[in-house]
């Protein structure tokens, strides 16, 4: 998609949950990930003023891995579910709690290819017509150095990025946790989505490595 087509973005509200979501100025959330001990879910999102905005309730069974977006009054928002034996890593994205239904499909999100140094990951929103041939979102970067950055299409504006605790609010929120910067009339609740997929794909690829290691380690302890 053309850099061109989010020239008036500063202006306009792009919302894809909604446009409630989207302040006309920049804001900083933090993600609070998965402390076994916390009673809002297993991902809290909140502002800088430790006001949570948003919470996420994760659940895995057999082959299926879902994640539920709530509101701060623990409204579902958007359901994200992985797609299960996908030519690609991919996950699809409803409004609402526990729909399949097209009329509440909201966005696809998919790994370009397989094998990746870096994080790279396309989003495709339920209106786009080019046949997953032009992306309306690009996330690239590094998760586990928290420094992934999200650009409109395949261009070179920034609607939002992860960034390490280095400012002087940041050092208030915790070592484990980490901020996400929201750019003006971006919707919030579409960004977390995104991040919530981003965690989700790199604790799935933790635990097979895991699971790898360990079935080496019993291939040599066997004697093979």
């Amino acid at each position: 998609m053309a850099e061109s087509s989010y020239a008036t973005m500063a202006n306009y509200p792009i919302a894809v949950i909604g446009p409630q979501y989207c302040a006309p100025h920049q804001v900083d959330l933090v993600i609070s990930r998965k402390v076994k001990t916390l009673r809002h879910g297993d991902i809290v999102v909140s502002d800088m003023h430790g006001n949570f905005v948003f919470k996420v309730k994760g659940t895995t069974f057999g082959w299926h891995d879902k994640r539920v977006i709530l509101d701060a009054a623990d409204n579902p928002l958007i359901t994200l579910k992985q797609k299960i034996l996908s030519e690609h890593s991919r996950w699809n994205a409803f409004r609402g709690e526990n729909r399949d239904d097209d009329k509440d499909f909201l966005f696809t999100i998919k790994m370009p290819s397989i094998f990746q140094w870096k994080t790279k990951l396309a989003v495709f929103l339920a209106n786009n017509n080019s046949k997953e041939k032009d992306c309306d979102y690009l996330i690239k970067g590094s998760w586990s150095d928290r420094s992934c950055v999200i650009y409109a299409g395949d261009s070179s504006t920034v609607v939002a990025q992860m960034h390490k605790k280095i400012t002087h609010k940041s050092l208030l929120i915790g070592k484990d946790n980490f901020m996400v910067t929201v750019y003006s009339n971006i919707d919030q609740a579409f960004i977390v989505s995104l991040i919530v997929i981003l965690d989700a794909i790199n604790v799935a690829g933790n635990e097979a490595a895991i699971g790898a290691a360990v079935d080496v380690g019993a291939a040599f302890g066997a004697g093979f």
